[in-house]
């Protein structure tokens, strides 16, 4: 396996800007009003998202 150098692999990662490690995933809890349980709703959101996500159906 050939060695890369460290300076080679930040310029990679400034390639793939748009990749996967944008994403983060978030769990949010809902209560169900009827019985009084929580389920709870797992999704992949862009990091930027984060807070649009837990500001909706407050």
């Amino acid at each position: 396996m050939a060695k890369v150098s460290k300076n080679s692999r930040v310029g990679q990662r400034a390639a793939n800007a748009g990749s996967g490690r944008d994403m983060v995933k978030v769990v949010k809890s809902i209560k169900n009003p009827v019985t009084g349980k929580y389920t709870y709703k797992e999704v992949m959101v862009h990091k930027d998202k984060v807070k649009e996500f837990f500001a909706e159906n407050k």
